[in-house]
């Protein structure tokens, strides 16, 4: 599983908007919730657009950002 857990999530759903793979719903206790871990894509959508940085992804499931220099 790449994201590792969602904790002090204030369900806004922006998590769930940013995702691309639809990994994260809003569950019956309006908060977000991880439903298909497997499909995540590593993108840091989820992570990146959190008001309140609730998202945590695991580190060994990261792959590095790639940058390049024109």
């Amino acid at each position: 599983m790449a994201i590792k857990k969602i904790s002090g999530c204030i369900g806004c759903g922006e998590c769930v908007l940013s995702c691309p793979t639809d990994v994260l719903r809003i569950g019956d206790n309006g908060k977000a919730e991880i439903c298909w871990p497997e499909e995540c894509q590593l993108c840091h959508l989820c992570r990146m657009y959190c008001p309140v940085d609730a998202i945590t992804i695991d580190p060994e499931k990261s792959i590095p950002v790639i940058i390049s220099w024109g």
